[in-house]
């Protein structure tokens, strides 16, 4: 009978975060169109703006945009090893702003800043890391950003 892996020891811990700290989640990532398609195949969304240049074209972008779900897919899925690898669960994400366009092409970046740590009260050694990430493109645009909190698990004695 083989048994699960050991617990994790990577990531961060209930205990290891303080409101103010600020992450800055590498690597980047460069969004493709073939990213924007299957994404937006596979979610079911099929607005002509992520799929057909024709209709895109006569837009006010004049291009394709990259599907806003996939950008927070991603940005989320880049702090996972700084801020939530250790999570018990994810509890919510407030306060989403799509503040400038993502194209296939542009390469995106992560930074998170917590804002919240507390103890639970009903959960013993666990808390929430409420935390505040933003996207940026590599030229320094933000794009996105968004509140998450955290249910958080303590070190391990």
């Amino acid at each position: 009978m083989t048994h699960p892996p050991a617990a994790p020891t990577r990531g961060n811990f209930l205990e290891d975060f303080h409101p103010g700290q600020r992450f800055d989640h590498w690597p980047g990532r460069t969004i493709t169109e073939a990213d924007n398609i299957q994404f937006s195949l596979m979610t079911m969304n099929q607005h002509p703006m992520h799929c057909d240049h024709a209709f895109s074209a006569r837009s006010e972008f004049g291009k394709p945009l990259v599907n806003s779900a996939l950008t927070l897919a991603i940005v989320t899925g880049m702090t996972v090893n700084d801020i939530s690898f250790n999570a018990i669960a994810n509890l919510g994400w407030t306060d989403i702003k799509l503040v400038a366009p993502v194209f296939p092409g542009d390469t995106i970046y992560a930074r998170t800043e917590v804002l919240a740590v507390r103890r639970s009260a009903s959960r013993p050694h666990q808390g929430i890391v409420t935390t505040r990430t933003e996207g940026f493109k590599a030229d320094g645009t933000v794009f996105l950003s968004f509140e998450r909190a955290s249910l958080m698990a303590e070190r391990p004695k």
